[in-house]
């Protein structure tokens, strides 16, 4: 779960899975991913966009790279910009 920036622990033991935390940043790594799948044609290819592909603007870093630093509406943002026609 790596690329959520969760250990072992949080997706292992009951309490921290059910944290506000850990579930914030499943749900952000999620909607990433399903708002990009279409794009890629799989969930697969889309996580490997999210792991890898740096983003435009944003310095090199990856969508997984900016949702981990609390900027998961910024990477929605630019999708909707991208899918929108503009190249950001």
């Amino acid at each position: 779960m790596s690329a959520a920036l969760l250990g072992r622990d949080a997706v292992q033991r009951k309490e921290r899975v059910r944290s506000n935390r850990t579930q914030r940043r499943l749900r952000e790594m999620i909607e990433v991913i399903n708002k990009v799948e279409p794009r890629f044609g799989s969930a697969l290819m889309a996580y490997a966009w999210y792991r890898s592909e740096p983003l435009p603007g944003f310095s090199g870093q990856t969508a997984m790279q900016l949702v981990r630093s609390g900027r998961a509406d910024e990477v929605l943002d630019y999708v909707d910009a991208v899918d929108a026609g503009v190249h950001a």
